[in-house]
Order: C-alpha cells, then sequence, then structure tokens
C-alpha cells in the first residue's frame, strides 16, 4: 500500500469513497475513532516497500483481528505486516531466538516469558520514558509498567514492551431479573458483599456456585480467589513479594487470604451442592446454577470469559450480568483488579519496529480493536463508544478505574508452584486442610526448587 495523507472534511471523505479505506473494517475519518491520531502517527513515518515480521500466539478469528488492525498500520506507513500465529508460541520465540531468525515483533501472551527473553538479551528495550507515558495514559498506569519493566543481560531493568490487550478476573455474574425480583441490590464493598451472602442464607437460598473442577488444572478458580483477596487485603507490594517468594507463602497475611476464601468456599450454607462439591463441580458447569428454575445460586465471581460457559440461551446483558468484585471499605486499598495483559515487544532493533510499538500506544489502534469485540483496554484516551458491545464497554470501565492492577499470580510463579503446588494446595483445602498446612506445603515446594 502506499501512503495517504489524510483531512477530514466531508467533501473529502465523499471523494475517497470506499475505494481508499476497501481493505479496512472502519473507513478512515468515519465513526468515533480518534482519527486526529491516526493523522497525527501517518504524517510521522514512511515505510513504503519495507516489511515488518510478528510473531504470536493468535490464530483463527484472533488471528484476523490483529491482521484487521495491522492493515491501518499498512496504509498509514506503507509498509507491509505479516503476522504469523502459533499455538506453540511460548517454544517458537525459544527456537527462534536460539536459531537466530528472530521476527521484528513478538506478541507475549503473559509477561513471564518476555521477562526470561528479556534476560536472555533477545529483546530490545524501550526509551524510559515509557514508564511516564504508562503513568500518564493508562488507569493504575504504575502497574502496568512493572509488567513490562526487567532486568535485562547486564541486570538493569528497562521497560521491554508496550501492554495491547487485557482481560479483567474480578467479576461477579449474577441474573438480574431474579436478583431484582429477590429485592437485592449490588454491593459496592466487600462488607455488602459478604453482608449479602449472609441475607440470601436467610431467605432460605443458596449465595454461591464455585466449581474448582479442570480435568488435570483442578483447582485454578480458587487460586484467583486467593489472589483477588490478597489485593484486597493487603498493599500491592505485598502481592508482588508474594508471588517472586520474596516473602514465603505461607506468610500469615498469606494464610489470611486463603481463610478468605475459605469465608465463602467452605461453608455448606453458602455455596451450591455444599462444600464439599465444590473441588469436584467443574468450573465449566458451576455457572448453570445461576439460571436454572428455581436458580441454585444468585452469585459467581469468575473471569470475563466465563459467558463461553453459560447456557446457550442466555444472553449476556439481558439474561445475565456482572459487578465489580468490590474491595473493603475499611482497608483503603483502593480498587485493585486482577487480570491479564498481553506483552509486544521489539526483538529487532529497526526504526519500523519502533514505529509499530509507537502505533499500538495511539488510542486509535485500542480503538481499532475493542470496536471487534473480546477486547479490553485501560488506555484512558480511547474512545469508549468504539467497544463492540455494553458488556465489554462496562468491563472496560472497571479497568479505567483499577487503582491497581495485577497478573494473575499463580501465572507468574514457577510453573512447579503456580500450576501445580499451588493447584492442588486449593483442592486440599477446600477439601479440610488448614490454610497454614497447605501453604507451608507450597512453600517447602518452592524453597525446593530455589
Amino acid at each position: 500500500m502506499t501512503k495517504r495523507l489524510l483531512t477530514f472534511t466531508a467533501a473529502t471523505a465523499l471523494m475517497a469513497g470506499p475505494a481508499v479505506s476497501q481493505d479496512l473494517i472502519h473507513p478512515i475519518g468515519e465513526g468515533p475513532f480518534s482519527w486526529d491520531a491516526y493523522q497525527s502517527f501517518a504524517d510521522q513515518y514512511d515505510f513504503s516497500g519495507e516489511a515488518l515480521e510478528v510473531l504470536g500466539a493468535s490464530t483463527g478469528r484472533d488471528k484476523d483481528k490483529l491482521e484487521n488492525l495491522f492493515a491501518y498500520f499498512e496504509e498509514a506507513t506503507g509498509a507491509t505486516v505479516t503476522l504469523s500465529g502459533s499455538d506453540s508460541f511460548e517454544q517458537d520465540i525459544v527456537i527462534a531466538a536460539e536459531s537466530q531468525t528472530l521476527p521484528d515483533i513478538a506478541m507475549f501472551p503473559q509477561p513471564g516469558l518476555a521477562a526470561d527473553m528479556a534476560g536472555r538479551g533477545v529483546l530490545v528495550p524501550l526509551d524510559d520514558a515509557n514508564r511516564q507515558w504508562f503513568e500518564e495514559t493508562f488507569a493504575a498506569g504504575s502497574s502496568w509498567a512493572d509488567l513490562v519493566t526487567y532486568p535485562g543481560p547486564e541486570g538493569d531493568e528497562h521497560i521491554y514492551g508496550t501492554i495491547f490487550g487485557a482481560d479483567v478476573k474480578s467479576l461477579v455474574w449474577y441474573a438480574p431479573e431474579i436478583f431484582d425480583e429477590a429485592g437485592y441490590e449490588v454491593p459496592e464493598t466487600m462488607e455488602e458483599l459478604k453482608a449479602l451472602t449472609e441475607r440470601i442464607v436467610e431467605d432460605g437460598e443458596t449465595p454461591w456456585c464455585i466449581g474448582l473442577g479442570a480435568g488435570n488444572a483442578t483447582g485454578w478458580p480458587a487460586t484467583d480467589w486467593v489472589e483477588e483477596f490478597v489485593l484486597r487485603t493487603q498493599p500491592p507490594e505485598v502481592y508482588d513479594q508474594w508471588v517472586t517468594n520474596e516473602i514465603p507463602f505461607d506468610d500469615p497475611r498469606i494464610v489470611a487470604a486463603i481463610e478468605e476464601y475459605g469465608w465463602f468456599a467452605r461453608n455448606d450454607d453458602f455455596v451450591a451442592g455444599g462444600s464439599d462439591a465444590v473441588a469436584t463441580t467443574d468450573f465449566r458447569d458451576s455457572p448453570a446454577g445461576l439460571f436454572s428454575f428455581p436458580p441454585e445460586c444468585y452469585l459467581h465471581r469468575q473471569a470475563s470469559f466465563v459467558p463461553n460457559f453459560f447456557p446457550s440461551d442466555v444472553e449476556v446483558g439481558l439474561d445475565a450480568d456482572f459487578f465489580y468484585f468490590p474491595a473493603y471499605a475499611d482497608k483503603e486499598l483502593g480498587k485493585p483488579v486482577l487480570g491479564s495483559g498481553g506483552v509486544i515487544s521489539m526483538t529487532s532493533d529497526r526504526d519500523i519496529s519502533r514505529a509499530f510499538v509507537e502505533f499500538l500506544k495511539t488510542p486509535v489502534a485500542h480503538e481499532l480493536q475493542i470496536s471487534q469485540g473480546q477486547f479490553l483496554t485501560p488506555h484512558l484516551e480511547a474512545n469508549t463508544e468504539t467497544y463492540a458491545t455494553k458488556t465489554q464497554a462496562a468491563q472496560g470501565e472497571i479497568l479505567t478505574n483499577a487503582s491497581t492492577f495485577r497478573f494473575d499470580g499463580s501465572d507468574l510463579m514457577p510453573s512447579e508452584i503456580g500450576t501445580s503446588a499451588f493447584w492442588e494446595a486449593m483442592v486440599d483445602y477446600q477439601t479440610g486442610a488448614s490454610a497454614g498446612d497447605v501453604a507451608a506445603a507450597v512453600q517447602e515446594r518452592w524453597s525446593r526448587i530455589k
């Protein structure tokens, strides 16, 4: 494609017609997008005839959405972008590094591997001014800057990428019609959520549906609960120290967070089927109780992806809705949000690579992506009117209202801990072991691998 300078008068839009933007999902200059940011970017760069190689984990429809976005970079700069998506990205990027066949850009689905690659010298650091950009442009910006700040091969810390795309885990799902009929109101604090839980029991009903079953990964849903409570009972620094084992897993503050989960999940009156059923109920089946008649439960804590497992006739926004998993009013720790986010890093030090990262920092890039659905952003300058649905816009609002954002802790821990020992510990706790004992068992395993 050739680079086209853009003006946004009505006459120009009519003259350009569909031919100008025939390969673009939204015609340039139309709709509630930040086209002025796009114009400014296009004015700065011309890479006509150059090619950019991108490697990521996205395949299928997710890959199509990224290619739809990258078409705007091509349109603005004249470059050609080739995106390779792979289900085995984690292995592929390591092989590419060892064989010196790295792409220009690597799209990491989580920051742990990006940090490892930075330490090996595989990634190119960005200007340290990017920290200020995060702090000014993203909600809870310092949290996001920390997620992409890693020690390089010499041990010096730098920012090694930008964040593009996020998921929210701090959600409680419910059926609005049933909720309203019972006279319940959405709680705004953890104290109110606990009071609502007790009120539902007093009304002769069961408050929660919780399931930890997940085949070989059984137990993982409970780890999210614990992470939520660490963030809601302790400053974020404690969370960070916990996931790196700077403080032991059986620190009293972590044990207390496990017990907070137990307040909800180990009370037979609070959970559908009783507490023993929680450990064996498949997490994919557990939200169905919200929509049975009569309802088996009224509340279900799970991430933004859970509607994929709702009954086929349930419409989100009508039959199902959600609210923020609230913070404690008396802790004064703000509004922490647990979730995940993708890291996009340079693996070649080229002008076009740096320009590509700058493109992904523009509000219009985030708007174009959220308009395609299943994508959230903490970018404060992105126009929320471009979200594909009101549900996604509401989830995006939770992100932009966050005072602290932290990545899923178990995914940041060594795999033997985060995807084995922690999962097993939560099953043991759910079935009767003490929080102190299961936390100590995890710490014992962590000490052995150090």
